[in-house]
């Protein structure tokens, strides 16, 4: 039974957001364990003031440049992403253009079909993950196998939330990692060349208005595409990105 949220509660998107990842477990889309990584990631949202800061801002403007320079990019897909923000990420894989790719720690044939068919119901024409023809190096997980097409031929690809021995394992393949991840003391975080630290559906949606907004500026896509991913993250320290994002945290910590 769903809960009454009034449309006036101070915290109305959080709880409406609890509940749309409780009837994704029920509708198998979500894995129970799922519903602890969300808390965890709202718990550091609590750190930002739920709002987007001038850091994350950097680094979604960043993650955006990155995106567009790449030949082969790939948005990577789990339950709680698709759960939260399945049209977000048609929306911007349409914007880039990248590829989609279902890819779980708790796998199951039934679950990524689940999966793929609630983002092609969101709009997207392509949806992999249901027929892995390789295996990411090193990954012992079910997180390993995926398409040659999709994340394993990829050279940037955007792993959202908390994902740390895969990103480990992407990084050996010479792949460059964007993250959406609210705690920037995780292996993730630390391990991505581009680390957004806020939450995904805010994220998600400004990712694609800066794609837009870099796509409309005359001449300065076809620069990014000549230049490529490694000059487009030239000027890009993430770990004193991961510092900032610590320091604003700190200050909402002082401030209440």
């Amino acid at each position: 039974m769903a809960t009454n949220i009034p449309a006036d509660h101070p915290r109305a998107r959080s709880l409406q957001t609890r509940e749309r990842m409780k009837a994704a477990v029920e509708e198998g889309l979500v894995h129970m364990t799922g519903l602890i990584a969300h808390g965890r990631g709202e718990a550091f949202d609590y750190l930002l003031g739920e709002k987007t800061g001038p850091v994350a801002t950097a680094a979604t403007r960043k993650a955006a440049a990155v995106l567009l320079a790449a030949e082969r990019p790939v948005l990577s897909l789990n339950g709680n992403v698709v759960a939260l923000a399945a049209p977000e990420l048609v929306t911007l894989a349409k914007a880039i253009p990248a590829t989609l790719e279902v890819n779980l720690f708790h796998h199951t044939p039934e679950r990524v079909r689940k999966l793929i068919q609630v983002v092609q119901d969101a709009g997207a024409d392509r949806v992999l993950g249901d027929a892995p023809d390789m295996r990411i190096p090193g990954l012992a997980s079910d997180r390993g196998p995926c398409h040659s097409d999709g994340i394993g031929g990829a050279d940037v690809i955007l792993v959202p939330l908390e994902d740390g021995d895969r990103c480990e394992a992407l990084k050996k393949m010479g792949k460059t990692v964007i993250t959406i991840d609210l705690n920037p003391l995780s292996r993730t975080a630390k391990t991505a060349d581009v680390t957004i630290c806020d939450e995904l559906t805010r994220t998600v949606e400004h990712i694609t208005t800066a794609v837009l907004e870099t796509k409309a500026e005359s001449g300065h896509l076809d620069r990014l595409r000549t230049a490529g991913v490694a000059a487009a993250l030239l000027d890009w320290d993430n770990q004193a990105n991961l510092r900032a994002a610590r320091d604003e945290m700190i200050a909402v910590l002082r401030e209440g």
